[in-house]
């Protein structure tokens, strides 16, 4: 199972020198994906959980692909509806190229009303602009010539925690990539992507969530816990929980919209080298 990090690329304290050391940080450790956010406009329904600056996504993992070498690129997750497909195929298709085809495509229909007011996309229509513009990316791909994909594909992961991001999963994705999660709910969500797939007669998609990572001295009892939150025991048993379900990546999201946590994120730093450790010997036995 691959472990990636999602890396605040918004809030004050965030500059090209704190995502460097989060780039160096992540990579240094070992650890196999280095993943963002979108947004575009920071308007006050976003700016409540993700305040300004925000670093455009390709922009970010632009840069970032040149001060890295080994560690795969992403989004979690890219707006699909805020760009027209063609330019998010472009963009896509030559980042995957630059940075030696290490882009991985979280995608996610969106929430922030006020965002989509700004940026003149129907709010309403989100979910069906979304699966518009995955097949659109996915006919322009094909044109292997211009997009130059043909050797090194860029996955598709969907977002999503409903029933319509499951079956988007299935039908239009490479796999799913439910966000912020109970333990037992994963359980039971694995349930449904497989029965999902089975209905519609198409293959079940890779299971790859992105989990909370906040490590607590004492252990966490609420039954609404999130997966990744409690003691660093709690927390690599619920990875080892990933596993057992055939999850083939997880990423760890340490954001808990504490910004001095932005300024100073030597504590979320402990926890991943924790958990990169704890990795390492699984992957030794």
């Amino acid at each position: 199972m691959q472990i990636g990090v999602n890396v605040p690329n918004f809030g004050p304290g965030t500059d090209p020198a704190m995502l460097r050391q989060w780039a160096q940080t992540v990579e240094g450790l070992g650890f196999d994906l280095l993943m963002v956010s979108d947004h575009i406009a920071v308007t006050p329904d976003v700016a409540e959980q993700y305040p300004a600056p925000f670093y455009e996504p390709f922009t970010t993992l632009s840069w970032l692909a040149g001060v890295t070498q080994r560690v795969r690129l992403g989004t979690t997750v890219l707006i699909v509806p805020y760009r027209h497909p063609l330019l998010t195929a472009r963009m896509a298709a030559n980042l995957n190229r630059l940075s030696g085809g290490r882009l991985v495509l979280g995608v996610g229909v969106g929430w922030a009303r006020q965002e989509f007011e700004a940026l003149g996309v129907p709010f309403r229509r989100r979910g069906a602009l979304t699966d518009e513009y995955l097949c659109a990316m996915r006919d322009a791909w094909r044109n292997t010539g211009d997009y130059d994909t043909a050797t090194i594909p860029i996955p598709i992961w969907v977002g999503g925690n409903s029933d319509a991001g499951i079956r988007r999963a299935v039908l239009l994705g490479d796999a799913w990539h439910p966000l912020r999660v109970t333990p037992g709910w994963l359980v039971e969500a694995a349930g449904r992507l497989k029965a999902t797939a089975d209905e519609l007669g198409r293959p079940v998609p890779a299971l790859m969530p992105r989990i909370a990572l906040r490590e607590t001295q004492e252990a966490v009892t609420d039954p609404d816990r999130l997966a990744g939150v409690g003691t660093i025991d709690q927390i690599i048993a619920d990875l080892d929980q990933l596993r057992l379900l055939g999850t083939q990546a997880v990423v760890l999201d340490p954001f808990h919209g504490d910004l001095t946590e932005i300024r100073r994120p030597e504590r979320a730093w402990r926890t991943l080298a924790a958990v990169a450790a704890y990795h390492r010997s699984q992957e030794d036995l």
